[in-house]
């Protein structure tokens, strides 16, 4: 029995395995949970992720992926190897090829690092792509052709803004302003206003269900309950769609700031073309109500959320791998 290729996209928030010839197989929250005392992994994934702010004070929740780049490098490659055992890819003479997704512009030293931590986990040849790339790949856009193609990919720890033209980046840039950074302004902002301590779990619930960032573009409330700060007593609060978009115009303002500054740079031909074809959405981020409709209007684009934006960079490795004996010869790094 041989490996399987399998592509990977290691997120801040979550990661996402395709196997090549079964599609997406896997897509579980980047934690780990670990005991201290002795550096035992206890939980990884879902199991972990449900632990986050609940554990006794031994056992700790990790996530050993910040800003889009390894962390805890010892941690990642216990996830990695947890994963990659879960979904049984490894043969008995032969070990996978990895096709492994990085934000644009990452160094040397941190592409390395991700290079180490795959074939620790049990990888036999790794390769490189960057992530806008990719997600244009698996968003369904043609991005071999001479024509401009824009994505703006919003992941849990960076924003990946890029233009596309035969098949390759013209112009792009990575923020670290992402949906990470949105659950701590809903965090501070709830701190801050209600005098409320609550968890990054809340916090992403304020997001999923309320939250919006266009201004007038949703009406909606939820109850939330976390510890009073100056009672310390448990206190339930009631917070509404218009306060959350006040709290998120700031880091929303620089991803539309990133995508502005790469229209700026993109030659004009390819400008025409990103009029006629739109911007393309993808990411987890991407699914915050109204970003949408905010880009649309900052610039004067239309902007089209892709299909499943969770799981295009995935879907991009799968496509690339049907292609990996080609990007063989040309291996990254």
């Amino acid at each position: 029995m041989f490996a399987r290729d399998i592509g990977i996209d290691l997120g801040t928030a979550n990661v996402l395995i395709h196997v090549k010839g079964k599609g997406v197989v896997l897509n579980e929250p980047s934690v780990v949970a670990m005991d201290r005392k002795n550096g035992r992994v206890l939980e990884v994934g879902e199991e972990a992720r449900r632990m986050v702010g609940r554990t006794p004070g031994n056992i700790e929740a990790i996530r050993p992926l910040r800003d889009g780049v390894i962390a805890d490098f010892d941690v990642t490659e216990s996830m990695l190897k947890h994963f990659i055992n879960k979904i049984n890819v490894r043969g008995m003479f032969s070990k996978p090829r990895m096709l492994i997704c990085c934000p644009t512009n990452i160094t040397k030293v941190e592409q390395k690092a991700i290079k180490e931590a795959a074939e620790k986990s049990g990888g036999k040849k790794i390769y490189l792509e960057e992530e806008p790339k990719v997600a244009a790949i698996g968003a369904g856009m043609d991005i071999f052709q001479p024509s401009g193609n824009m994505i703006v990919d919003i992941g849990g720890g960076t924003t990946d803004v890029a233009v596309l033209s035969m098949g390759d980046i013209v112009t792009a840039q990575s923020i670290k302003m992402a949906g990470d950074k949105f659950d701590m302004e809903i965090l501070n902002y709830v701190k801050r206003h209600y005098k409320l301590l609550i968890g990054e779990r809340t916090a992403e619930d304020i997001k999923v269900h309320v939250a919006t960032v266009f201004p007038n573009g949703r009406n909606e409330s939820i109850d939330i309950r976390g510890r009073d700060m100056i009672t310390g007593l448990p206190r339930t609060i009631t917070v509404e769609s218009s306060e959350i978009e006040n709290a998120l115009r700031e880091p929303v303002s620089i991803i539309t700031h990133a995508a502005k500054n790469i229209l700026e740079k993109t030659p004009p031909e390819l400008s025409a073309d990103i009029i006629d074809r739109g911007v393309i959405l993808t990411g987890g981020g991407a699914l915050i109500h109204g970003i949408d409709q905010l880009l649309a209007e900052e610039l004067k684009v239309p902007v089209f959320l892709a299909e499943e934006p969770m799981q295009c960079v995935a879907k991009g490795t799968g496509i690339m791998l049907e292609n990996i004996d080609k990007i063989e010869k040309k291996s990254i790094i």
